[in-house]
């Protein structure tokens, strides 16, 4: 997000009642918040807040703390679906042995419905996103056991 976008942000929260902004794109997290702000810009809060009027975070990819677990992540934007039509069944459920090249969900695209296949083989632990959301690139959809 460039400078002028960042701006326009700031603008947008100065003029209304809205306390906070958060976007997320593409791995990249910006949150503009108004508040009483020391010398140094650095807002003040308490507890577990940010400290950063506006803060800027590329997310790592997380892996869960136990090694033998894997997110599946989503390959495009766009809308998560467990199964094929609303009456089928879903492709997976938790609990599922799946192999590399299952079929795990559908991300719909720009009208195309995209089969996401497991690149593992292993046993279905979570599924992380709600049917018929929408999803992100690089979002966490499904936790693996490979173990």
């Amino acid at each position: 997000m460039n400078e002028d976008k960042i701006k326009r942000l700031i603008k947008i929260l100065e003029e209304s009642d809205i306390g906070e902004i958060e976007l997320s794109s593409w791995g990249r997290k910006i949150r503009v918040s108004k508040g009483s702000l020391n010398s140094n810009g650095v807002k003040v809060v308490s507890g577990q807040e940010e400290a950063a009027s506006v803060s800027i975070d590329s997310t790592p990819d997380e892996q869960s703390a136990n090694e033998n677990h894997i997110q599946i992540k989503s390959p495009m934007v766009g809308t998560f679906y467990t199964a094929s039509t609303p009456e089928a069944e879903p492709f997976v459920k938790v609990g599922d042995k799946v192999k590399e090249g299952d079929v795990l969900c559908i991300v719909e695209a720009m009208k195309l419905m995209n089969e996401i296949e497991s690149e593992y083989s292993g046993v279905i632990i979570e599924i992380l996103v709600d049917n018929s959301k929408p999803v992100q690139y690089n979002e966490p959809l499904f936790l693996i056991d490979v173990g």
